[in-house]
């Protein structure tokens, strides 16, 4: 008999099947008692099993289910109820119309850097709410990633592609672990899907928080570039290259590939954090993915959060000493600390880049350089696949931050043509010589000096700046370290939001973001240091009210994509 329109409990109806795996068949079924459409997970049972493999699969149920409803938070899948059916555990969740992201990507391909972000943000956010419960996940994967088709989750309804961009869930907490409950697997048995077990864990050691961040990197990676990044023939070669071959490069990651590579980092005392993950990936959904895709992977630079940066006042912009006007953002030179703010406009800031990021720093142990493999100790086979142990000895001196300030000059990057000008927008020749697309009705101001141009909104309200200037130090990173004090003592109410290395046209680069309170609003800015051949330094400023930062996210992206040095 076909359960499709079978009722559960007396209560759930069956209505239609959405989804199929190792465990079990999930229906999207209709709770007859309050009126709502639910999802049932029932249970799986090979017939080969014993007893005690039975016990355990059936208290894997219960624990998923346990393990979800410790979690409140919408990036985790809520769970309504257990009830037995025919003997079998059920779990009721929360129906979520959505696909997988592994559906996305075998059906669709690889997802854009800007989607990936999205989800990685959203992801985050659910490990971080799953680990303050006490609760890892250990099977992090694109199959267990939800996509909502249904926008009015806090998607915008479709990505840049024309694919689903609603709601990020993560479900199936099947082979979780709660703090204080005891673990459900034999000795040297390892669970989980191996594609994206952490190398700690294929040596033996016991699940932890920084696993769940490696497996979450490994599925950033194969949304990006369509298999996941150690993937092999056989468990037992995915096991060795995950436990000692180097970090793949990817080719389609792009901006966003010191981050992968940081979660991906071997040794998780290195590895980066969710903490450290969700601010690199803060406000990524309205985040300007700076620079060109080339060879060398450009850094992405975040836009602020809730709003975007705006342009003071003409007037207030010739100023670069003393304290801000009122209502208006500090201005200041990217000169040498002692003479003023940065170079931008009333309030400069750069925002940090999506890659880029100080990384928790763990201890280091001395290590053979060469990768030696010890022995394979054990090849388990589980109920869903086969799982191996290595027991090994290795090194994992990768390095896991992004990009990094040097003085040796770099051979000039290749850039794709200048992206076409948009509407409203129209592309300027400018005597500071650089060329870059603004907006159409914005006029232009020029510095006395000479080595500074801005580009005003007709309510002089939003603006860009562009400066050719000399770093203070041997950086953009080093800049904005030196003069940050200046600024912040000539801005009320400073807050530096982020500042970071990063790489812009496949340059070595900062991004710094900030906002300050002017008299009559909150100020938001965001600027980008960047090194062009010879050791010239160039700065994108743009500043805004941060009641309207979200407005200008285009004005900045599109001068960052379309900005060109002149010869």
């Amino acid at each position: 008999m076909s359960d499709h329109e079978r009722v559960v409990a007396g209560r759930y109806r069956l209505v239609e099947r959405i989804g199929r795996g190792g465990m079990g068949t999930v229906w999207r079924a209709e709770d007859e008692l309050l009126g709502r459409h639910v999802a049932v997970k029932k249970l799986h049972v090979p017939p080969h099993l014993s007893d005690e493999e039975r016990g355990t699969l059936y208290e894997r149920t219960r624990r998923e289910a346990r393990s979800a409803a410790r979690i409140t938070h919408p990036n985790v899948v809520v769970v309504h109820d257990v009830v037995e059916d025919d003997g079998l555990p059920c779990i009721v969740m929360e129906y979520v119309p959505s696909r997988t992201l592994g559906d996305v990507l075998k059906k669709d391909g690889p997802i854009s850097q800007r989607e990936a972000a999205r989800i990685g943000r959203g992801m985050a956010a659910a490990l971080r709410a799953a680990h303050r419960a006490g609760v890892l996940h250990r099977d992090v994967k694109p199959a267990n990633v939800l996509l909502g088709t249904d926008s009015s989750h806090g998607g915008s309804g479709e990505d840049e592609q024309g694919r689903p961009d609603g709601r990020v869930v993560l479900t199936d907490f099947g082979i979780a672990v709660a703090s204080g409950s005891s673990t459900l697997t034999r000795t040297g048995e390892l669970v989980g899907s191996f594609d994206y077990l952490s190398p700690e864990r294929i040596r033996g050691a016991g699940p932890g928080t920084a696993s769940d961040l490696w497996a979450l990197g490994a599925t950033l990676y194969q949304a990006l570039e369509g298999e996941a990044p150690f993937h092999r023939d056989t468990p037992i070669e995915t096991a060795y290259a995950i436990a000692a071959e180097p970090f793949p490069p990817p080719r389609r990651a792009g901006v966003l590939t010191p981050l992968i590579k940081a979660l991906l980092e071997k040794d998780p005392e290195r590895r980066m954090t969710v903490e450290q993950l969700e601010r690199q990936l803060a406000g990524s959904v309205d985040t300007v993915l700076v620079g060109h895709l080339s060879d060398t992977p450009a850094a992405p630079v975040p836009l602020p959060h809730p709003q975007e940066p705006q342009r003071p006042h003409a007037t207030q912009l010739s100023q670069h000493t003393g304290s801000p006007p009122d209502d208006s953002a500090a201005t200041s030179r990217h000169l040498d600390p002692p003479q003023g703010p940065p170079s931008h406009g009333e309030g400069d800031t750069g925002s940090q880049t999506v890659l880029a990021g100080r990384l928790r720093r763990g201890r280091t142990r001395g290590r053979s350089p060469a990768v030696t493999v010890a022995a394979v100790l054990l090849v388990t086979v589980l109920a869903g696949g086969g799982a191996a142990l290595w027991s090994q000895r290795h090194d994992s001196a990768n390095q896991a931050s992004g990009g990094h300030s040097s003085n040796t000059p770099e051979a000039s990057p290749s850039l794709p043509p200048v992206p076409a000008v948009p509407e409203g927008f129209r592309r300027v020749h400018d005597r500071l010589g650089f060329s870059v697309t603004v907006p159409q009705s914005w006029h232009r101001v020029e510095r006395t000096s000479g080595q500074e141009v801005n580009y005003l909104s007709p309510d002089e309200l939003m603006g860009l700046k562009f400066n050719v200037l000399d770093f203070a130090g041997d950086s953009s990173i080093e800049h904005w370290r030196a003069i940050e004090p200046d600024v912040q003592k000539k801005s009320p109410g400073y807050e530096n939001l982020r500042m970071n290395e990063t790489r812009y046209q496949g340059r070595p680069a900062a991004i710094w973001e900030f906002t300050w309170q002017g008299a009559r609003r909150k100020w938001h800015a965001q600027d980008l240091g960047f090194t062009a051949e010879g050791q010239r330094g160039y700065a994108i400023y743009l500043s805004a009210p941060d009641a309207r930062w979200r407005e200008c996210v285009k004005y900045f992206r599109t001068a960052a994509d379309s900005f060109r040095l002149d010869g």
